[in-house]
């Protein structure tokens, strides 16, 4: 995806359908049918109805299952880091992995599981298409097979921190030089990007991405 001053309804659709579509659906990789406008989660569990059963990699509490991603989340910014290099290396099933969706009134904490995120999988398909949006927008030049990607610590409110663009840094660059970079009329004034991390349980995943443009 490559922004321009003229896209913003383009940049914005996105933002509200491939990859709101993902983290309303896919982050914590549940509720295939919910709203992008809405951004809510889904209710309960996402198995079918009546069945009785937990999703499929999920423990019937609904704290995150097992999971296969080497990813270091310890912390919020290397979950964070770790994300936004899935993301630039097209990898949609470890940032997948990486994304998860606190515990609402309504709704338990969840995060990405193997057989939720698997290649095969229907919300992997739209994680798919979110990464393949974003990942021009976020990739330096030069690009590199293996991008160096570092978020800066920031602090905490309770189990939630907020990172913002220019937090981050690709190879050297901040994100928001490489979004920059790779937009046409942006400005910095234009540009308010910060991605959103929760923690589930012992581990830190990404729950949200800001990506504002105007």
């Amino acid at each position: 995806m490559v922004l321009t001053g003229h896209g913003r309804r383009t940049a914005d659709w996105l933002v509200g359908g491939a990859l709101v579509m993902a983290l309303a659906g896919v982050t914590g990789c549940s509720g295939d049918t919910d709203s992008a406008a809405d951004k809510k989660p889904a209710a309960g569990s996402s198995a079918p109805a009546g069945s009785g059963e937990p999703e499929k990699g999920e423990q019937e509490s609904g704290a995150p299952a097992p999971r296969s991603s080497a990813a270091d989340q310890a912390t919020a910014e290397g979950a964070v880091a770790a994300w936004v290099a899935a993301v630039i290396k097209g990898d949609a099933e470890e940032a997948c992995l990486l994304m998860g969706e606190a515990a609402t009134g309504a709704s338990p904490a969840k995060a990405g599981s193997p057989s939720t995120c698997g290649s095969d999988a229907p919300r992997a398909k739209q994680m798919e298409k979110a990464v393949g949006s974003f990942r021009e927008s976020f990739t330096p030049e030069p690009p590199t097979d293996d991008p160096k990607v570092e978020a800066a610590q920031v602090p905490a409110t309770g189990d939630e921190v907020v990172i913002p663009a220019d937090r981050i840094t690709v190879d050297g660059k901040t994100l928001e030089e490489v979004i920059l970079s790779n937009s046409t009329g942006v400005s910095r004034e234009d540009l308010n990007v910060n991605v959103e991390a929760g923690k589930i349980e012992d581990a830190w995943y990404v729950t949200n991405l800001d990506f504002d443009i105007g």
